[in-house]
């Protein structure tokens, strides 16, 4: 009997191991949030692209395929780009693999400067790129005066599908377009308010903007514009004081409204509550343009907003630089720091962090991860504090902080030139791809091309 029976008594662990083996396998092909990989900061790649001008990466997205598209400006007419001529700047998206060859290039533009800001992906498989232009012609459908909104769509394969100005006499530059939920577009900027004698707002009912208002603001106004779906204007609003406002991002809140985002150095009209000299500024909007409340967040000194985002629990967090040391900002770590400030969806602020180092140390984007965490990209001169090195005067920066805004990790990426990042982006494998420019031939950056490259970074 007992022969018979010690083949049953060993099965039953070759049973659970087997079970174990399945149900960890089936685990780790799904991870949930709490379990997605941890990524450590290590370096997997960095590579230049450009010619021997100046070439400057400010957006990145991951396509569909998985690969990236890098969005740009570029002067440079040899190197990574060809059949493109003369001295002015252009428009430049490029697609990467993932291990960084060339797939396509592209560049837009006409025969004045255009200067890119934000790429953005659209239901349709293409994209929205924003930026700003002195052109009206090649590429460019018109111009309103010096600098205009220029807002081009593409196809997935970078094919141009239309392209629209906003503008008047003076410099209006668009900082990001985005597709709102009712597949049209929102564009945020800022334009000169005095050049444009007032003109530029739609008015609509319960707002406290007019036009007399409007022939008294400054040169720098928060400059909202709605779209259809087609590209055609649906309204225009602007927001601000007497001095510069700045709006470098906006998006679209639960309500169907939106929230612009950037920096303010008035003291009147829409700014009711300055704080310093710039300001953190936030602008909430119903879905037809109506201002719903501004809040200014800061200390007495400069505080620049430059990107922000609606976090996963409904709130909203802006990031940029400040040089404060009072008010909102209560740990600075000396010079400018990074800044995150989160707040609600009536403008009560949560809480508030500074990152850096004793030099100049800033963010330029934030995005949440899965998990979570929020990955933040700007750059340092920092070796101290927060910062463990610095390869040259300026490095690209890369950190993570958890949901309570605690430091995770941190990476300086750059050689013994000014080296800067401007968007960071988790991707689908669980990377941080970051894109920015570099002028350093040295120590993290494998090759200069020539004034300015392109630069691209993946950590893991």
């Amino acid at each position: 009997m007992l022969f018979f029976k010690k083949p049953k008594l060993k099965a039953l662990p070759l049973l659970l191991s087997l079970s174990f083996i399945i149900f960890s396998c089936g685990k780790d092909d799904n991870p949930t949030p709490e379990e997605e990989e941890e990524i450590l900061g290590t370096i997997e790649l960095v590579k230049t692209y450009g010619g021997s001008g100046i070439d400057e990466a400010i957006s990145v997205v991951e396509a569909a395929d998985g690969n990236y598209v890098v969005f740009g400006t570029t002067r440079s007419t040899d190197g990574d780009l060809t059949g493109r001529s003369g001295s002015d700047s252009d428009y430049w998206l490029l697609k990467t693999s993932k291990t960084g060859e060339i797939i396509w290039s592209r560049t837009y533009g006409g025969s004045d400067d255009e200067n890119a800001a934000r790429i953005t992906k659209t239901n349709d498989g293409g994209y929205l790129l924003s930026g700003y232009t002195s052109s009206d012609d090649g590429d460019v459908s018109g111009n309103e005066g010096f600098q205009d909104y220029w807002i081009l769509k593409v196809d997935a394969s970078g094919n141009k599908q239309w392209d629209k100005n906003f503008g008047f006499a003076g410099s209006d530059q668009a900082y990001k377009a985005f597709q709102t939920s009712d597949g049209g577009y929102f564009i945020t900027g800022f334009f000169d308010v005095s050049a444009s004698g007032g003109a530029g707002n739609d008015i609509q009912s319960g707002s406290g903007n007019d036009l007399q208002k409007g022939v008294l603001h400054g040169v720098g106004e928060y400059w909202g514009i709605k779209l259809d779906a087609n590209g055609t204007k649906q309204w225009r609003r602007y927001f601000g004081g007497t001095n510069n406002d700045r709006s470098y991002d906006a998006l679209e809140t639960a309500d169907g409204g939106f929230l612009m985002t950037g920096t303010s150095e008035s003291v009147d009209f829409d700014k009711i509550d300055p704080k310093g000299s710039y300001d953190y500024w936030a602008v909430r909007l119903t879905s037809s343009g109506d201002l719903v409340w501004t809040k200014s967040f800061g200390g007495a000194e400069i505080d620049n907003s430059y990107a922000s985002i609606k976090a996963n629990d409904g709130n909203y967090i802006m990031v940029g630089d400040s040089r404060s040391s009072d008010q909102d900002v209560t740990a600075p770590r000396g010079n400018a720091d990074a800044w995150m400030v989160k707040f609600d969806d009536n403008g009560n602020k949560i809480w508030q962090k500074s990152f850096g180092g004793s030099q100049f140390d800033t963010a330029h984007s934030i995005v949440q991860r899965n998990n979570g965490d929020y990955i933040l990209s700007g750059h340092s001169r920092s070796n101290d504090g927060d910062l463990q090195a610095n390869n040259g005067f300026n490095d690209a920066w890369i950190f993570v902080v958890d949901q309570s805004g605690i430091l995770k990790f941190q990476k300086n990426v750059g050689g013994s030139g000014l080296d800067f990042a401007s968007e960071a982006i988790e991707t689908s494998d669980n990377k941080i791809v970051a894109v920015g420019n570099t002028e350093s031939n040295d120590q993290d950056i494998p090759l200069n091309k020539g004034s300015k490259d392109f630069l691209i970074i993946k950590l893991k």
